[in-house]
């Protein structure tokens, strides 16, 4: 059965970018917003999935706009509280505060991911059902030119054409549903529907809708995430348990890149939601060679004895980890064009798209970007918006204009920030170390001349993109001056011997 459906705007993915998309958009007045997400529920518990977001001032600017941060606040363990402790593998710990650098640094907020979406959406059910509908475990399968278009798709990235654009969803009860939009918002990930439609449609004419990769250090790791209980014993001591708001990281007995591994944890609020503990490691790592959840069980055992595993991790969890597929850190990418429009979508003559999030930039996590940089986006369309009285046309290009030089910096800043932190090879994290003092020294007493390493300016919210890694930019290049100048310094003295 296909159901017609009468929306203004459809929204492809019900994330963090995309119900802060419908949100920001009923709040400037519009209607007929209609969001569509394959997941069951706002707060569905994904094992493999349940990342920990820590919302900076970046973030903040689009939960400041929604009147949200305070709840937020609620909901999280601020960074200013940020305690993290280490395992050793012989029991011994050290705790430490997280140090707070950067004096610019707005206070972050660390939650669940399914949290998190959960106060979006808690949002929209109190204040938006008369402008939002949201549509849980129905998912958008195929975007169309619509029939009254005279021409085929090769003609589709002509703008001045009058078409509309069908969006076909299905239900879980295999109901099909029809929209036709005068706004389509992309914020379906990496495998982003939306963008791949408009990429086929270029029919190799153009690549600006075809993802452009970059390397890194930290693309290609594997991951997966052990579910522990909420309060989980540290020892055989009975009063020795692990606190939700502590951050830890365990280490195993074993030695070398194919043996070694590590638990981490991120902190909570709430003391009464299960744990998740990453394990990141490259792909050929012993972990992932195991044949059975038996031998799984015995390699985590021998790795952590410092650790009553037997009451931390059920059978049940770890016959769970071995047979999921966990995940893969993707390369550092994005599209050069983030936008399309056909005919005159603000006359209701046309329609336009935009794309948000990972749909049109996405990375590994080396620097908590992801989900910022994404409420980030929508913060400044809804800039835009407001600076030309929400007209599409003109909003869409201008946004573009705005936001480009920012994600190309972006992926750039993922590359140099700290893409050695998961241990993959010593000495390149001992070398990040030492540039990050240094830059940090010198940034100190010379301010005027050298800036602070570009994983500290990232948490200064009042830094674009662009502008950080312009600064990181003039610090290296400051950087081989000074080497150059001790160099010759040296030469000259040896000379003078």
């Amino acid at each position: 059965m296909n159901n017609l459906q009468q929306s203004n705007v459809v929204i492809i993915g019900g994330g963090p970018a995309g119900l802060g998309t419908a949100l920001m958009l009923a709040k400037k007045g519009w209607t007929g917003i209609t969001v569509l997400e394959k997941r069951p529920s706002a707060d569905y518990y994904e094992p493999d999935k349940s990342f920990s977001y820590q919302i900076d001032g970046r973030g903040q600017k689009l939960t400041d706009l929604l009147n949200l941060t305070p709840k937020l606040a609620n909901l999280s363990v601020p960074s200013t509280e940020f305690y993290f402790t280490l395992i050793k593998p012989d029991g011994n710990r050290k705790t430490s505060k997280l140090p707070i650098a950067d004096s610019n640094r707005k206070t972050a907020y660390w939650l669940p991911r399914a949290t998190f979406v959960n106060l979006f959406y808690d949002e929209i059910e109190r204040n938006w059902q008369n402008s939002i509908q949201v549509l849980f475990q129905t998912r958008c399968v195929e975007i169309n030119l619509n029939s009254d278009s005279a021409s085929s798709a090769t003609s589709a990235t002509n703008s001045s054409q009058a078409k509309r654009l069908e969006i076909i969803a299905q239900s879980q009860d295999e109901q099909q549903l029809t929209f036709t939009p005068n706004l389509l918002v992309g914020c379906d990930g990496l495998n982003s529907i939306v963008r791949q439609t408009l990429h086929n449609w270029e029919q190799g004419k153009s690549h600006d809708f075809e993802m452009q990769q970059f390397p890194s250090p930290s693309a290609g790791l594997k991951y997966k995430v052990l579910t522990v209980l909420p309060r989980f014993p540290l020892s055989e001591t009975q009063e020795d348990l692990a606190e939700s708001t502590m951050a830890y990281g365990i280490r195993s007995t074993f030695k070398g890149r194919k043996k070694a591994i590590s638990l981490g944890l991120l902190p909570l609020k709430d003391p009464d939601i299960e744990r998740t503990a990453n394990i990141i490691t490259y792909p050929d790592h012993h972990i992932w060679q195991l044949k059975t959840p038996e031998a799984l069980g015995n390699y985590l055992t021998q790795a952590f004895p410092q650790l009553p595993l037997e009451k931390i991790i059920s059978s049940e969890e770890i016959t769970r980890f071995f047979f999921s597929n966990g995940g893969t850190f993707p390369l550092p990418q994005y599209c050069s064009r983030l936008y399309q429009i056909w005919g005159q979508p603000d006359d209701n003559h046309g329609t336009a798209i935009i794309l948000f999030g990972d749909a049109a930039h996405c990375f590994p996590p080396d620097i908590g970007q992801g989900v910022n940089s994404a409420l980030e986006d929508v913060y400044l369309f809804s800039e835009t918006l407001a600076e030309v009285e929400d007209n599409l046309a003109l909003a869409l290009p201008r946004y573009q204009n705005l936001r480009q030089p920012d994600i190309k910096a972006l992926i750039r800043l993922v590359q140099i920030s700290y893409p050695w932190q998961y241990g993959q090879n010593l000495w390149q994290k001992r070398l990040w170390g030492l540039n990050f003092l240094l830059r940090l020294q010198l940034s100190r007493l010379f301010p005027f001349i050298f800036s602070p390493h570009s994983f500290l300016l990232i948490q200064n919210h009042e830094l674009s993109y662009s502008e950080i890694l312009a600064k990181s930019n003039r610090t290296t290049q400051f950087l081989y001056i000074l080497g150059a100048l001790l160099v010759l310094i040296v030469l000259y003295i040896a000379f003078l011997k």
